[in-house]
């Protein structure tokens, strides 16, 4: 981690919302820790879940969203290394194999059903929009096309009723940020 990730020297925003920064501060002071203790309890999919509140005068959301992404690759790499340690080469790739696998089948639903549907009057994500980035997932996993973890992470969806659920979607993407940051 990057001394501007330690000491919560982020920019703030001049006007409008950003990140609260006590939230921020004392977030990353926990990942630091977590991080020197060289097992502690935070993981790299705590990173990529993380949020924080909306305030006028917060840190800029984009900045804090780009240190996330790093120190999340410092845990996965820190993961991926103890796992090898313990285990061998082998099991982290037969780990990372087995998890694509569970991906692809899920994906492989037909177009427009790869996910349950909210009710009728209900928002979730955009159908065709989750089905483009499914694809995309797809030709990653079976053809080795690219695709980045940076791109996963900043994949937004409009809302439609009857749409995608929201959490399932969100988990295979955070499914597949696990498996591209495991075979890195």
């Amino acid at each position: 981690m990057t001394q501007n990730e330690q000491s919560g020297s982020f920019r703030t925003v001049g006007r409008g919302r950003g990140y609260h920064p006590a939230a921020v501060d004392q977030f990353l002071s926990a990942a630091r820790e977590s991080f020197e203790m060289g097992g502690g309890e935070l993981t790299a999919s705590d990173i990529r879940v993380a949020s924080f509140p909306l305030v006028k005068g917060g840190y800029v959301i984009a900045d804090v969203d780009a240190a996330l992404g790093r120190i999340e690759d410092a845990f996965a790499a820190r993961q991926r290394e103890r796992v090898v340690r313990e285990g061998g080469a082998e099991e982290w790739v037969v780990q990372a194999r087995e998890e694509a696998q569970v991906i692809l089948d899920h994906l492989a639903r037909g177009r427009r059903k790869k996910f349950a549907r909210t009710g009728v009057l209900s928002f979730g994500y955009r159908v065709d929009e989750v089905d483009h980035v499914a694809a995309r997932i797809v030709r990653f996993l079976r053809d080795g096309d690219e695709l980045s973890v940076e791109q996963l992470r900043s994949a937004a969806f409009r809302m439609q009723r009857h749409g995608y659920r929201e959490e399932q979607v969100d988990a295979l993407l955070d499914a597949t940020i696990d498996v591209i940051l495991a075979v890195r």
